[in-house]
């Protein structure tokens, strides 16, 4: 079974679980199971070695992950930044500003989406900090939490993917071979990144035709219906506007210098790096603790030696933002370990295989790049790891630097990464838009599902159009298929809201 198309079952039948239960604990924790069965088949090792492989080599290990502790640190310090803005009255007092600036509910969406574009350096961060802000406003104006969460996701890792300065930047780069500038090559494939760029101009193009299909205007019906939910805390403190912008500014700042701190930016002789080195060669987990850290810490005293929230008021908020994030807490741990399930059974190698065998359709290569990744980063809930995975493979592929096919190869993998990522129930970056929204995550990945791949659709197309037009240079290439991409994306949208599906 390891390295075979068995490998990828555990984690299809988790999602196919999840979608048809609506419950992702046990789906997840059954695919873990069956992953822990097939490798104790093939390794012999009987029933001790599968509950050894299941809990020893997979959810203990996951858990004791030096990254992986570092992003569940930084989501409780961030379940605890939520709760004291929203106990000190920062949210509210924003909530009430924005009744005068903010009027209907497309503004309310607007901003949501410019907001997830303005904090593009890391997905998590991103999630966690929009969710937080807008969730008051968007209840107010009676935006389901489902669309809240697609709103939130679908800015969260496609802006990050086509940001120079960002997490995703640095991983991408990280996975270049030795001799290349990573991050140059990054920059060259942003123009490409179709899925990236088609998903943010869809979610204008939704909110402002005031149109939804699938499930989501299921959600979005229903919740004209309903009262108009409160999102925000018991107001504890005496807040203001400002008790709100400047933790989240604190947050951005930071974070971004932590984590430029972790890429040697600070430090001294032939060790120092440059900005963009530094975000580059940054260790985004110990970054975004560091800095989430300092922010809390700031944050504290900012507020109590105003009076604005009791210091016992403020221990409080702890354990009360932990509570918050419990459930993302969960689901990503099961979900790690599910991976590791996938991992042991050389799922990637199996799709590695696939993608050599078909290098010789070299101008339809970037189409079926885009599928392969798509399907890799759902199956495995992992973008960076599909990209560690398919960037060597079109690099081998396509070695000579000018040749435009290698170009948009690259921007297809990370294209087709973040499509698959974005929609996968066991993706982390699903999971936290989900926390971050407060919405159920089935609920948000089963709404967002047809969203996604309607874009699928249309950036596959585009990227046929890429690989056949590439002879006609990098530059004609781009012109040729963004138009077409383009026209392709609002017409058939307004054909689907003509036809109301």
């Amino acid at each position: 079974m390891t390295g075979t198309f068995w490998s990828l079952v555990p984690p299809i039948v988790a999602i196919a679980l999840a979608l048809i239960t609506k419950e992702v604990y046990s789906s997840l924790f059954i695919g873990i199971l069956i992953g822990g069965a097939f490798f104790a088949l093939d390794a012999s090792s009987g029933f001790t070695g599968f509950f050894t492989h299941v809990f020893s080599d997979g959810l203990i290990k996951q858990l004791s992950d030096s990254w992986n502790v570092g992003i569940l640190v930084f989501l409780v310090v961030l379940g605890t930044m939520v709760a004291l803005m929203n106990s000190a009255g920062g949210s509210a007092a924003f909530g009430e500003w924005a009744k005068k600036h903010i009027k209907s509910k497309v503004d309310a969406q607007v901003a949501t989406i410019f907001l997830g574009i303005l904090i593009f350096i890391d997905d998590y961060f991103n999630c966690l900090t929009v969710g937080s802000v807008m969730r008051p406003i968007t209840d107010k104006y009676k935006v389901s939490r489902e669309k809240l969460a697609y709103l939130i996701d679908a800015t969260a890792a496609p802006i990050c993917i086509i940001a120079p300065i960002s997490s995703w930047a640095a991983a991408v780069a990280g996975f270049v071979s030795e001799g290349e500038n990573g991050l140059a090559l990054f920059c060259k494939a942003i123009p490409f990144n179709f899925y990236a760029f088609f998903t943010i101009g869809m979610l204008f193009l939704i909110v402002c035709l005031k149109f939804d299909f699938g499930p989501m205007a299921r959600f979005e019906a229903l919740v004209q219906k309903t009262e108009e939910k409160s999102s925000v805390s018991e107001k504890i403190g005496r807040g203001k506007v400002i008790d709100l912008i400047c933790p989240i500014l604190l947050l951005i700042v930071l974070c971004t210098i932590g984590m430029i701190y972790t890429g040697g930016f600070f430090a001294s002789g032939e060790e120092h790096k440059n900005f963009i080195d530094a975000f580059a060669n940054s260790d985004a987990s110990v970054g975004l603790v560091l800095g989430s850290v300092a922010a809390l810490i700031l944050t504290l005293a900012f507020y109590v030696p105003r009076r604005v929230l009791p210091f016992k008021a403020c221990m409080s908020c702890i354990p009360e933002g932990f509570k918050a994030m419990v459930p993302a807490i969960l689901i990503l741990s099961l979900a790690w370990t599910l991976k590791a399930m996938t991992d042991s059974l050389e799922a990637t190698k199996y799709v590695a295989g696939l993608m050599e065998k078909v290098g010789s359709i070299k101008v339809l290569l970037p189409a079926f790049i885009f599928l392969v990744a798509g399907f890799l980063a759902f199956s495995t809930g992992t973008s960076w790891g599909t990209f560690g995975i398919l960037i060597p493979i079109c690099i081998a592929v396509f070695p000579e630097a000018s040749n435009p096919l290698r170009i948009i190869s690259i921007s297809a993998c990370m294209a087709g990464a973040v499509a698959g990522d974005h929609c996968s129930p066991i993706s982390d970056t699903t999971i936290m838009a989900s926390a971050g929204a407060q919405c159920d995550h089935v609920n948000h990945v089963s709404t967002q599902l047809p969203y996604v791949i309607h874009i699928v659709v249309v950036s596959f197309v585009t990227y046929l159009i890429a690989g056949l037009t590439q002879g006609l240079g990098i530059v004609a290439s781009g012109i040729i298929s963004w138009i077409f991409g383009s026209v392709l994306l609002v017409g058939s949208l307004i054909i689907r809201k003509k036809i109301g599906k």
